[in-house]
């Protein structure tokens, strides 16, 4: 694990550094003002001013900073901007190469599993994509140890096999929704999970939970159970809601409809077809929460 900081420190404050030192001794500035101005001792202002310091390649290529530093350089050297005028001026650039530009690349090189979420990502935003991908991720993965932990699990899971699905705040489509790659299985009377969660595996469950919102279901979970009237009776009985919807309709119809009639709805469940196995699917807020329904019942 490596944090974006490390880049800044390592890769982009001594190239930084020295391109400003070297435009600043340029502008007729001396070792002592350019140390005052740049908090650095005069001895690390000679070795930036005369190239004694490795330079990242791709950040002096990058057209921002170099625009970055003659603007800072003139300014300092003009008396047209203060210190902090520049260091504000810095931080700002910084961001914006954090985010989608050649400090996020440096960064991908550095930690290669960043380059499964795509496109450009902002580390520090709280609510960026990143953040929330990986709250979802261990959001299964606490689900997941919850149903491995109840005994009881393996005899609902139906013969199709479970899966405990989580989708982000604005899923689209099973690209956006973690699960388990494969199915949870009842092996020998045990809760097997194959692999850690991932996005974009789950095509059934997660389509399931995607109809359930597009019905209007106020749930981001779903994991899918056994059908039996003993079942339904169970989840009757411990307070949830329970609404049936047609296995053989178009499932996003059949689920809308379902919704209609019940819209606070924990469970959906469908009693087969022909080829269909029937299915309960629980709903929840997160993945944690339909686990302890599950809990509840097994």
């Amino acid at each position: 694990m490596r944090f974006v900081e490390e880049i800044v420190v390592d890769e982009f404050l001594p190239t930084f550094r020295s391109l400003l030192a070297e435009a600043l001794r340029e502008r007729d500035l001396t070792q002592s003002e350019v140390a005052e101005l740049l908090g650095i001792s005069q001895s690390a202002v000679s070795k930036y001013a005369h190239g004694e310091v490795e330079r990242n390649e791709r950040l002096l290529e990058n057209d921002r900073l170099a625009a970055l530093i003659e603007e800072l350089a003139d300014g300092l050297a003009s008396g047209e901007m203060t210190p902090v005028q520049a260091l504000i001026e810095t931080e700002v650039v910084v961001r914006e190469l954090e985010q989608g530009g050649t400090l996020a690349a440096l960064h991908e090189d550095a930690v290669p599993e960043l380059a499964e979420y795509g496109g450009d990502f902002a580390v520090h935003d709280p609510d960026s994509n990143l953040r929330e991908a990986e709250q979802t991720l261990s959001s299964v993965r606490r689900g997941l140890r919850l149903l491995e932990n109840t005994s009881g699990f393996a005899t609902l899971i139906p013969a199709v096999g479970s899966n405990l699905v989580e989708a982000l705040s604005d899923a689209t489509g099973i690209e956006d929704v973690a699960g388990v790659p494969g199915r949870i299985l009842d092996v020998k009377g045990r809760a097997t999970i194959p692999a850690e969660p991932e996005f974009g595996v789950s095509e059934h469950v997660a389509g399931v939970l995607l109809a359930a919102q597009a019905g209007g279901a106020d749930a981001s979970a779903m994991v899918n159970i056994r059908y039996d009237d003993g079942v339904v009776d169970d989840l009757e009985a411990a307070g949830y809601t329970t609404v049936a919807f047609d296995a053989e309709a178009d499932t996003e119809t059949a689920i809308g409809a379902a919704l209609d009639e019940c819209p606070d709805a924990d469970v959906l469940y469908q009693t087969g077809g022909m080829g269909i196995e029937p299915i309960s699917y629980v709903i929840g807020p997160d993945a944690s929460a339909v686990a302890e329904i599950v809990r509840e019942i097994a």
